[in-house]
């Protein structure tokens, strides 16, 4: 059996501002999908048609689970067939990919028959792969390699010197594997473009993926050989494995104590074990702008990638996307510019691999543009800022049918909210009444208070908000149906 381990943590800064810490890369729509699946939705989806195949492990962290959550909903309900079982794997913190990968293994091996080898086909959750036929053919090939031993890289066949990718230098041909599988004579930090054209002169480099595939029992016996410390950290994490509705979570405590490091680092760049299966399947880890217009074939005549309300004169080889207005561009070549409803980005197409020092610059200046957009998910619905000035801020809310909102209360704001469409049950202090659109209410500061839909409609409203402090880390919550605190 084949166990999915999808890597869906990371939050994708060099695709600011479309990619945001609460909504990162992997759950966002970007484009590149014709049928408007997210990078995680396809990712996904494209393991269907392959033998053998356990439900997946989806890791992710808790800002997200959520959004993971109800985006396998949304693929199970159109009918494929892996989302349906799929676990959801919490990690308490991020300790980057290879302690993640060694909690999958441990639960994939826990789950699994026993006796019967555990084979993991480890997938970053936000990598395009157009060819999906010949990415199931590599993983046949990967498979055959895992089950005698190896712990299997895929290799992508350069097009060009890219410099924003490590590589790997393939040494011998795996004996009786001549063409499709060959042993790893090490792995290359990014080079320069000097470096990286030589690479491509000489050949037998390959872009570094980092997709894997190896059976459960090998990295195991590989990360403990190499990483001690961090395998018995998450060993001793998995000893104490809850669940809690659709997740399942590891001890936080002993899963802190566990080193943080890469897959690469940690195991493949010191096992003798390893091996790379060439892939050329339209593979693209879509790290920043440049390769959004990489891999988009709709051009323009002058070889732009446009998006949205957009105008342009005399510009060539750009990426053009606007979000929420119209974006006019002249006289300008090889730029990327980016609108989103709270946040513009203007850069030269070559620089940015930079645009990830934006997004620390927010950080620092604790702004809110690095961490969401105006447009907020919840796993009740949405909440879109509209409006915000001194003491007050006006949003737009967004209520599924049968959801509701946690028992709440605020210390520094009150709320007036005005029912646009649909029918909200209102929860205010020891009163339960309906509101119909057109009709409105007022949550005073400190009242404990909650919003329902019993519908089988969307409920729509808006929330004007008044007080101090708007932040949305005012709330205490007393009942939530979420499992949120």
């Amino acid at each position: 059996m084949i166990t999915p381990i999808i890597l869906a943590g990371g939050v994708g800064s060099r695709l600011w501002p479309l990619s945001r810490q609460l909504n990162p890369k992997q759950f966002v729509d970007i484009g590149v999908n014709a049928d408007g699946l997210t990078l995680f939705q396809a990712t996904i989806q494209r393991l269907e048609g392959l033998p053998g195949l356990s439900p997946p492990i989806v890791i992710c962290n808790e800002e997200h689970r959520f959004l993971a959550a109800e985006q396998l909903r949304q693929l199970a309900h159109n009918g494929i067939q892996c989302a349906k079982n799929a676990m959801l794997l919490l990690e308490p913190e991020g300790r980057n990919t290879a302690p993640a990968l060694t909690l999958g293994a441990l639960l994939a091996q826990q789950a699994a028959t026993q006796g019967e080898p555990v084979v993991l086909l480890v997938l970053p959750a936000d990598h395009l792969i157009e060819d999906v036929d010949c990415f199931h053919r590599c993983i046949e090939t990967a498979r055959r390699q895992a089950l005698s031993g190896h712990l299997v890289t895929f290799g992508i066949e350069p097009a060009y010197p890219e410099t924003g990718y490590g590589y790997i230098q393939a040494g011998a041909a795996v004996a009786g594997h001549e063409g499709v599988a060959m042993e790893v004579a090490r792995f290359v930090e990014k080079p320069d473009l000097h470096t990286a054209e030589q690479y491509l002169e000489q050949g037998g480099f390959f872009w570094n993926s980092g997709m894997f595939m190896m059976t459960a029992e090998g990295w195991l016996d590989e990360v403990t050989r190499f990483a001690p410390d961090m395998s018995l950290a998450c060993r001793k994490a998995c000893e104490r494995v809850g669940r809690d509705g659709d997740f399942v979570r590891v001890d936080e405590a002993q899963f802190a104590t566990s080193p943080a490091d890469s897959i690469d680092y940690a195991v493949m760049e010191k096992t003798s074990l390893a091996v790379v299966v060439p892939m050329a399947a339209g593979w693209s880890d879509l790290g920043a702008w440049d390769a959004l217009w990489e891999v988009n074939g709709t051009r323009d005549a002058g070889n732009n990638v446009l998006s949205g309300d957009v105008y342009c004169d005399q510009v060539s080889n750009s990426y053009v996307s606007a979000g929420s207005r119209l974006v006019a561009a002249i006289g300008i070549d090889h730029a990327v510019i980016v609108e989103t409803a709270d946040a513009v980005l203007v850069a030269d197409k070559h620089k940015v691999q930079d645009v990830k020092k934006v997004v620390q610059w927010l950080e620092s200046q604790s702004r809110p543009e690095a961490v969401s957009h105006t447009l907020v998910y919840r796993p009740w619905g949405s909440f879109e800022s509209l409006a915000t000035g001194p003491g007050f801020q006006v949003k737009r809310i967004r209520v599924r049918p049968g959801a509701a909102l946690s028992l709440q209360m605020h210390h520094f704001r009150a709320e007036h909210w005005v029912v646009i469409a649909g029918t909200a049950i209102v929860t205010c202090e020891e009163r339960v009444f309906t509101l119909q659109a057109n009709e409105s209410t007022f949550i005073p500061q400190g009242s404990k208070h909650r919003l329902e839909n019993k519908s089988n409609t969307w409920v729509e409203l808006i929330e004007v908000q008044t007080g101090n402090y708007l932040g949305e880390d005012d709330i205490v919550r007393f009942d939530d149906v979420y499992g949120r605190h």
